[in-house]
């Protein structure tokens, strides 16, 4: 059985890096996850109706240590199926979608619904709130119950051909990036009076000599992703710091950083 797309004979080809990457850290998928779930407050909720199919709902939600915290009422259909079967995942996408959606970041959490009690049930409330703050109308309504999703399976997807899986554990352990949703108007800068810099990372540090020209996509606590233009086609690839950053004021310096460093390869020195 094939797995891949079958090529239709005309798709054009996604140029692969014609030397070695220096550095192509990146985020694993349970960080990307952890960061894309603590960036929104919104999802899909898949949960199973009384005859087994599927039912699909918009929904909030807020996190507790990781784990999505739910407030619904028994007047929804989602909030009758959580309660007669706890079972349920919920899908989230970047807030920063791309103009091609298919492109973009997003997430699906999977595993049971559980009520928290005792002090769980006091920090899911608060958590709940934070995120959602309209929830103050409605929380407390007897008709209202809060859930807990006990994530048990993690997938990510980060766009064409970019996906990958982590368990709970992974899920749980990771922290959320604290570069990428600060990082825009770095990389807008970057890419508004850096072209000349953002080429050299792609040619001596991004395994692309043969680039023409590189704009970044994306910053994260790793590295940048370079969007990279060449006589064979579109590419993307990876450029890590020397060091993974804890803040997004150490963005400036680690860009400074990799655009000495590229031109030392490249005998430019300034």
């Amino acid at each position: 059985m094939t797995l891949d797309h079958g090529d239709p004979g005309d798709a054009p080809a996604i140029p692969l890096p014609t030397a070695p990457l220096a550095n192509d850290a990146r985020p694993s998928a349970a960080e990307e996850a952890r960061t894309i779930a603590a960036a929104s407050n919104t999802g899909t909720l898949a949960s199973l109706t009384a005859d087994g199919a599927p039912w699909a709902s918009f929904i909030t939600y807020g996190l507790l240590d990781g784990a999505p915290v739910l407030s619904v009422s028994h007047l929804a259909e989602h909030g009758r199926n959580l309660a007669a079967d706890p079972r349920a995942s919920i899908a989230i996408v970047t807030p920063d979608m791309p103009a091609d959606p298919l492109a973009g970041t997003r997430i699906t959490l999977a595993g049971v619904v559980e009520r928290p009690t005792g002090a769980e049930a006091e920090a899911a409330r608060a958590a709940h709130l934070a995120a959602v703050p309209a929830a103050k109308y409605y929380i407390d309504y007897n008709d209202f119950t809060l859930w807990v999703l006990r994530v048990e399976r993690v997938r990510w997807v980060g766009g064409y051909g970019r996906m990958d899986s982590a368990t709970a554990a992974q899920y749980l352990a990771a922290q959320p990036d604290p570069i990428m949703p600060q990082a825009a108007p770095g990389i807008a800068h970057l890419n508004a009076d850096h072209a000349d810099a953002l080429l050299a990372m792609a040619t001596q540090l991004g395994g692309f000599p043969d680039a023409t020209a590189a704009s970044c996509e994306r910053a994260d606590r790793y590295g940048l992703e370079l969007r990279v233009e060449t006589p064979r086609g579109v590419a993307r690839t990876r450029v890590g710091y020397a060091e993974p950053l804890t803040e997004i004021g150490q963005l400036r310096a680690a860009t400074v950083e990799l655009t000495r460093r590229a031109r030392a390869m490249a005998g430019q020195v300034s």
